[in-house]
């Protein structure tokens, strides 16, 4: 697979109840320079389309047929059923394995070189857990449905990348888990997925310290002096560009990210927060160190949205074209 036209790009929509058939459905009445293969339920799709007033046409997904691109108001699909039907806004963890069956789908496809990328719809986790799966979010699923140790979350809006150090833990849960084989071991990844990736040759890496003015000194936390710090010291005697730890309130500055490749934060509310107000419904969240393409949308599952004509299909859009570029640099 690798003539532009032969890329096939998975699409899991995610949450039926949410804004996820509806953003789906938006970005199939567009042309693609790829395939579009969606896993869904048929008939969820087609009512929604209809709800919405949206032209479809569904054609199973033949995996021994060659990739086409995709026309505009078509879809190619992996059906799979719905436990109970789904009502736009209206909850149901029924419906919580469906979720989760899509993504094992995707998964396996891409895992065998079926799927030149997957690209993921909002979840909702609280009602998967409700109906008795554990499920902390996409990047853990994948991590654990491949096997994978060690992956790393990163966000993309536009030209700025910033990656986490730690994911979805409590807050008094992340002082402990930065340690040095852990960082060192996000820092490595994040650095080589750089390189295969967005093909860039030396990465230069601005990592946040943890605590309030990274430390200052000690005064407000040791976590700088006696992990952060020590550990980048011996990765830039290795050969890393790596800077740090910085303050996270002075790390996102016009004059520090032009120096700077990508970021490193700490924990998810010292990223987010910035990446979400800069670049909402156009952000794209990767996932680093799985032996595929992974890309997301960086919102939720909208509720009050769905069904109603009104979701924007930025972040799935943004998500799609960073796949399709990607795909383009490995």
């Amino acid at each position: 697979m690798n003539a532009m036209s032969a890329r096939r790009i998975i699409i899991t929509p995610g949450e039926p109840a949410g804004i996820g058939p509806d953003i789906a459905l938006a970005i199939a009445q567009q042309n693609w320079p790829v395939e579009l293969v969606v896993i869904a339920d048929p008939s969820l799709l087609t009512q929604r389309a209809s709800v919405l007033g949206l032209p479809l046409s569904l054609r199973h997904y033949d995996e021994h047929a060659a990739p086409i691109a995709h026309q505009s108001g078509h879809l190619s699909i992996i059906p799979v059923a719905l436990t109970e039907p789904a009502l736009p806004g209206k909850l149901n963890p029924a419906n919580a394995n469906y979720v989760i069956r899509t993504l094992e789908i995707a998964a396996a496809l891409a895992a065998a070189n079926k799927a030149d990328a997957i690209v993921t719809g909002p979840v909702n986790k609280e009602v998967i857990n409700e109906a008795g799966t554990t499920f902390s979010g996409h990047t853990e699923f994948f991590a654990q449905y491949c096997g994978v140790a060690k992956t790393v979350m990163l966000f993309v809006v536009n030209e700025l990348k910033v990656a986490l150090a730690t994911t979805h833990l409590p807050l008094t849960a992340v002082p402990n888990a930065i340690t040095e084989k852990d960082l060192r071991a996000v820092l490595t990844i994040l650095h080589n997925e750089l390189q295969q990736k967005f093909g860039i040759q030396e990465p230069r890496i601005a990592v946040c310290g943890l605590n309030p003015h990274a430390g200052e000194g000690g005064y407000l936390g040791r976590e700088e002096i006696d992990t952060i710090a020590p550990l980048l010291v011996q990765m830039r005697a290795e050969g890393y560009t790596v800077n740090g730890p910085l303050p996270a309130d002075t790390i996102f500055t016009a004059h520090q990210l032009q120096q700077t490749d990508a970021v490193l934060a700490m924990y998810h509310d010292q990223a987010l927060p910035l990446v979400k107000y800069l670049g909402f419904n156009h952000a794209v969240n990767v996932t680093l160190g799985l032996p595929f393409i992974r890309t997301s949308v960086d919102h939720g599952t909208a509720l009050d949205l769905a069904g109603k004509g009104t979701a924007d299909a930025g972040s799935l859009k943004a998500a799609i074209n960073l796949a399709i570029k990607i795909c383009e640099n490995v």
